[in-house]
């Protein structure tokens, strides 16, 4: 309830600017004590992921003057988009039960390539 109270006070215009939303969880007490799973990432390597990704964006990019899948214009996203038909599929289901906008359809594609550049797909 607090949450929706606060998101409220943020303009829609505003609102339609930020690419993600996240629930975030309460901490559990483990994690506030240090006490992490053995198979969690740690810091150093989250940092490399996102290095590498980075330069695999600036790779892409590079004939195009741009830099990282952010910077990307519609025309860009349409060029270097790879979705498969089932993902489009579920895209399409998302945004007309959504009412999601062109905007929306243009950041949900840049986002998917900074996950899949993160996830080193493709």
């Amino acid at each position: 309830m607090q949450i929706q109270r606060y998101v409220g006070r943020i303009s829609g215009p505003l609102l339609d600017r930020i690419d993600i939303h996240i629930d975030v969880p309460a901490v559990r007490f483990r994690e506030v004590t240090g006490d992490t799973p053995p198979d969690a990432e740690d810091s150093a390597a989250i940092r490399q992921r996102v290095i590498k990704a980075r330069e695999r964006q600036r790779e892409r990019f590079a004939p195009e003057g741009i830099f990282s899948n952010a910077a990307m214009t519609p025309r860009f996203i349409r060029r270097y988009r790879r979705i498969d038909a089932e993902s489009e599929t579920m895209l399409e289901r998302a945004m007309t039960r959504l009412g999601l906008s062109a905007r929306a359809y243009d950041r949900i594609l840049k986002v998917s390539r900074t996950i899949a550049d993160l996830e080193r797909l493709r």
